[in-house]
């Protein structure tokens, strides 16, 4: 009835400017993933920022999205916050058929929201691991 991560609030919150950057590479590469949540209500409230991760091409099938951050954060009526995840390497990797933990390069999506279903979508190119 309600996708993953549904909340309910006596108040309402936008999502806007999500914007990723990548650090370094190799096995320490990362993605530095940012996006403002605005509470546009007129109530203080709680709102869980998720982020989900789904591997475009992969050498098996991967889920969807997959939930790999959350914070929860309170804002007051009106206010903003940048809201900051840094997703490390192993966030796009998975287990292969062998059961070895591995990472492909290649292209993945990124959402930002407060549920599995809605929110801001970008994406990032990995080509290292």
């Amino acid at each position: 009835m309600f996708p993953f991560g549904h909340g309910l609030s006596y108040t309402t919150f936008a999502y806007g400017d999500l914007e990723i950057e990548a650090n370094g590479t190799g096995d320490t590469a990362s993605v530095a993933v940012n996006v403002t949540v605005t509470n546009t209500g007129d109530r203080q409230g709680d709102e869980v920022v998720q982020v989900y991760v789904q591997d475009v091409v992969g050498s098996v099938t991967r889920p969807v999205r997959e939930l790999k951050n959350f914070q929860r954060i309170t804002l007051n009526p009106g206010e903003k916050r940048r809201v900051e995840f840094v997703l490390r390497q192993d966030a796009f990797g998975f287990y292969d058929e062998k059961m070895s933990f591995i990472t492909e390069p290649g292209l993945f999506k990124i959402w930002v929201g407060p549920n599995s279903f809605e929110g801001l979508e970008t994406r990032y190119e990995m080509t290292d691991r």
